[in-house]
């Protein structure tokens, strides 16, 4: 028991590492130094999800005109994608900014150690503990979700949950929004931390779905993630009409 204890700790701290490691002008270089500027432009919407030039121009230091340099030679490359922003998030007057997404083959390029360390640790976990060992530590890590999000789902406004929901996994690195469907809404996550590793070992994804069916206090149903492939993670929510009572599992 103390093993798998110590094991499953140390796997929690490669997972949460599994994002992009940050990177500052100071360390990556002068800005007008093209490959390393180009590469902070893609490890920030790597990280950060979908951003308009505009954005990434602010948050980078540089002009405007000279982050569209980047961004034409990241799409020419195949590492980024130009999409028409959402109507729900357009702002004023005029055409609206177009938004830069990372590709598949973008994320791919911009994979880095720590997902392979974690893969091969969760390989020896399996196979060292068995199966059932890989199944604790995913629903160890939905807990830890779940407890997180909990006091923020439990305070926020009837109808409003989804989107509080959203709000904090945008925090958490996995940009994501609401889209208003008939019936219910779809929380859809533009980028997934650990897609590398959850392309490997769908428990993780199947114990996070789960946590978010309990703190919603409805059935959800996973319909696509970039684990598997999809673009982007899209979940369905039925319209939650009722007071919601979730509990985060005794852990």
């Amino acid at each position: 028991m103390a093993r798998r204890t110590r094991l499953q700790l140390a796997l929690r701290g490669e997972l949460r590492h599994t994002s992009v490691v940050k990177k500052s002008a100071a360390s990556g270089g002068p800005l007008g130094d093209d490959p390393r500027t180009r590469d902070l432009v893609a490890r920030s919407i790597l990280e950060n999800g979908p951003t308009t030039a505009v954005v990434l121009a602010a948050n980078l230091g540089l002009t405007p005109a000279g982050i569209r340099r980047h961004l034409d030679a990241l799409v020419a490359d195949g590492a980024l994608e130009a999409r028409e922003p959402h109507s729900a998030i357009s702002r004023g007057r005029g055409r609206p900014s177009k938004v830069f997404v990372m590709t598949d083959g973008g994320r791919e390029k911009f994979e880095h150690s720590y997902d392979d360390l974690a893969v091969a640790a969760l390989k020896f976990l399996a196979s060292a503990m068995g199966d059932s060992a890989l199944a604790d530590f995913a629903k160890s890590r939905a807990d830890e979700i779940e407890r997180m999000l909990l006091p923020v789902i439990s305070g926020s406004q009837e109808g409003a949950q989804v989107d509080a929901l959203a709000r904090v996994l945008t925090d958490e690195g996995y940009a994501a929004n609401v889209l208003a469907r008939e019936n219910g809404d779809e929380l859809c996550q533009h980028h997934c931390p650990i897609a590398h590793v959850a392309a490997q070992f769908p428990q993780l994804c199947e114990a996070e779905t789960e946590a978010f069916s309990r703190l919603l206090g409805t059935h959800v149903q996973r319909l696509a993630t970039i684990a598997h492939g999809d673009g982007v993670c899209t979940t369905y929510i039925p319209r939650i009409s009722k007071t919601l009572v979730s509990s985060t599992g005794g852990k």
